[in-house]
């Protein structure tokens, strides 16, 4: 009740003749199709949204909790998140509610391009953000391991800049001191794959995350977000020059 008769009728709907509402000088008049989309269609759409708010909040209790679980972190893992690297492919699932978001600002702003003559540039602004803050409120969940994540990168490069110095020493005191057997070839020795091993391995905890979130999934939800809105394009050019630049930015 409080969405549709209060943010919908007086921040979300027009002051236009639209296909959902005639205004007049007192209150607007619904059509059918709106008072259809008004009782019907738009509390189904909230209860659908609401029970995603819903589950979104359980995934952010059971991650809190988890994350005040001692939990053993592998500095050098090749996720550079000590083994949480998995819990980025998990956000995926929130793609859908992504979606039904930019719809809902899609639909808003296509009800201000076509009946107020606004033009899409004018709404740019409003549309970072929403990618922004969309990010944020999926994302912003997988920062409860980052204190954790942030000791196992403290820990990891004083106990492998332990280790790296000592095999380094090890290394110029064999190799350029003279210490190297009488015969031994340097071509060829394990000694040179080794210091690369420990040099890659030190640059794996150098580069922890502080946050199990990869580029792939950042740019897959921003991209849910963003694919209802892609339409509005086709008020601004043709459909023909929007494929031709669409494909130019891709080769």
């Amino acid at each position: 009740g409080f969405g549709i008769l209060v943010i919908w009728r007086h921040y979300t709907a027009i002051d236009a003749p639209t296909w959902f509402a005639t205004p007049s000088t007192d209150r607007s008049t619904l059509s059918f199709a709106g008072m259809w989309y008004a009782y019907l269609s738009l509390p189904i759409f909230q209860f659908l949204l609401l029970r995603w708010y819903f589950r979104l909040f359980v995934w952010v209790r059971f991650l809190w909790q988890v994350s005040r679980i001692e939990l053993n972190l592998v500095p050098t893992h090749p996720d550079r998140s000590g083994g949480l690297g998995f819990l980025s492919a998990t956000v995926y699932a929130f793609i859908p509610l992504l979606m039904a978001h930019g719809a809902i600002v899609a639909g808003n702003l296509a009800n201000r391009i076509f009946y107020l003559g606004s033009a899409l540039p004018e709404f740019k602004g409003e549309i970072i953000l929403l990618v922004a803050w969309l990010l944020f409120v999926i994302l912003g969940p997988l920062l409860v391991f980052a204190p954790q994540l942030a000791a196992a990168r403290r820990n990891g490069l004083r106990e492998y800049g332990t280790l790296a110095q000592r095999y380094v020493r090890e290394f110029d005191a064999k190799w350029l001191r003279g210490g190297a057997p009488a015969g031994e070839p340097l071509v060829g020795s394990a000694d040179i794959q080794s210091l690369a091993d420990m040099g890659n391995s030190f640059e794996v905890v150098r580069t922890m995350h502080m946050a199990p979130v990869t580029q792939d999934a950042i740019l897959r939800l921003a991209a849910a977000v963003l694919v209802p809105i892609v339409p509005l394009l086709l008020t601004m050019m043709p459909w023909e020059e929007l494929l031709k630049r669409l494909l130019g930015m891709l080769f």
